[in-house]
């Protein structure tokens, strides 16, 4: 092992001073030789067999020395770290004090460390209520409806034929603010279901009477509270023009319509999205109460100094989990951004309170599982390894399942979910 300095930095940093004799670098310049000789022609030697002298003489010693750096550094670093069981965020960073023929070779390492937990609050003085799940009528009678209109046949008007609320029409579309087109306003081919809700009131009732090939511009107020704040309160002028009209046809909700979904009759269809939309509602409540609860005990835990980059990186899982679900709606994230009238930075300005109680909570459960001894079984996190290969046929992502990394992220899954049930059977009430 080499000479290792440790400095505490502010912020949970930490400096290590790694200085590592000849001695101790001899095997890995000699590997580092053996490798340049595969790739460097050294007359009278095959490949990869020149000795450590030879290979000395042909490219420099300041050329082994350098091609044995990086593994010098990595398995430094790293025996260091699993030494004094430290718990490092993010990637160390780097610095080489002293790299010459003939002389120790010295580096430093700055990484920041996971904050420990100070305090842990007496959770059994805690409570948060839990929250009850029911269904009512009027929730399963919109369900049927959506299923309804899932199956309504839909069937292709003539040119003379005008449009009433009960039909579906397809538009082009061009959103205009003040003379000028807004950016992300404009369909060739827009849905509009007439008998639904829309989101501009008034603007379903000006496509009613129109005929295909009619065109008309009209304005509409948006909301006051729409999401596109630059949109909120603004009178739009809407230009469209009727390309197709379709007529609906729904089917009757009678039991021959539960027939076609699969089940006996009605009643039983009824009952089945009953049960679903309970469960629906007692996940929501669940992922609720539990929210409460992680964010109760994380205010009450007192930590060590939290470094900003574990800040940093929850906020860019932030930004990347909400690029996802934008994304999943067929739009375009840089344009979702503009329309809000906002910056990427302002947005993880704004994300930060949010990103900074995540880390806490995340710290919390971590000070709970040691001082709970909550762990992870060998035997129960390979099974939860074999369900999820169960659920991949590609055999790479197979292999990355079974890595060291993702058994180390997985064991941690595992103890979250344990700390959340104890926390559950204690705060929950």
């Amino acid at each position: 092992m080499p000479d290792v300095q440790k400095e505490t930095l502010p912020k949970n940093g930490l400096k290590m001073t790694f200085t590592i004799t000849q001695e101790e670098a001899r095997p890995y310049l000699e590997e580092a030789a053996k490798r340049i000789s595969e790739t460097t022609s050294i007359p009278g030697f095959r490949p990869g067999y020149a000795g450590y002298e030879a290979v000395k003489q042909r490219v420099g010693e300041m050329k082994i020395l350098e091609e044995a750096l990086e593994s010098l550094v990595r398995k430094s670093f790293v025996e260091t770290i699993l030494a004094d069981d430290f718990d490092t965020v993010g990637s160390p960073s780097v610095d080489v004090v002293k790299l010459a023929p003939g002389n120790d070779i010295v580096f430093t390492a700055e990484v920041t460390l996971m904050p420990k937990v100070i305090s842990l609050p007496d959770v059994t003085k805690m409570s948060v209520k839990a929250i009850e799940s029911k269904v009512e009528a009027r929730e399963v009678e919109l369900a049927l409806k959506d299923l309804q209109r899932m199956r309504t046949a839909e069937v292709r008007g003539t040119k003379d034929e005008q449009t009433t609320l009960t039909d579906k029409v397809v538009i082009s579309m061009d959103m205009k603010l003040e003379g000028v087109s807004v950016e992300g306003g404009q369909s060739p081919n827009h849905a509009v279901h007439l008998n639904e809700e829309y989101y501009i009131p008034g603007f379903k009732e000006e496509l009613v009477g129109m005929k295909e090939g009619e065109k008309k511009t009209f304005s509409l107020p948006f909301p006051k509270d729409h999401v596109q704040e630059f949109l909120a309160g603004k009178d739009v002028q809407f230009d469209v023009e009727l390309k197709e009209l379709f007529h609906l046809q729904p089917p009757v909700l009678d039991d021959a319509f539960a027939v076609t979904l699969g089940t006996k009759d009605m009643k039983t269809l009824h009952e089945i999205i009953e049960k679903n939309l309970l469960t629906e509602k007692e996940h929501e409540a669940r992922s609720k109460e539990e929210k409460e609860m992680l964010e109760l005990v994380a205010v009450k835990t007192q930590y060590e100094e939290i470094p900003d980059l574990l800040v940093n990186e929850e906020i860019s899982k932030m930004i990347l989990e909400l690029q996802r679900a934008v994304e999943a709606q067929g739009l375009e994230f840089d344009t979702y951004v503009k329309n809000l009238g906002k910056t990427l930075a302002q947005m993880k300005i704004d994300f930060t309170p949010q990103a900074l109680m995540r880390v806490k909570v995340a710290i919390a459960m971590r000070g709970i599982a040691k001082a709970e001894e909550i762990t992870a079984e060998e035997k129960e996190l390979d099974e939860e390894l074999d369900r999820i290969t169960e659920s991949y046929e590609d055999p790479k992502t197979k292999e990355q399942v079974f890595t060291p990394q993702y058994r180390d992220y997985m064991e941690q899954i595992l103890k979250n979910r344990k700390v959340i049930e104890y926390l559950r059977g204690i705060i929950i009430k």
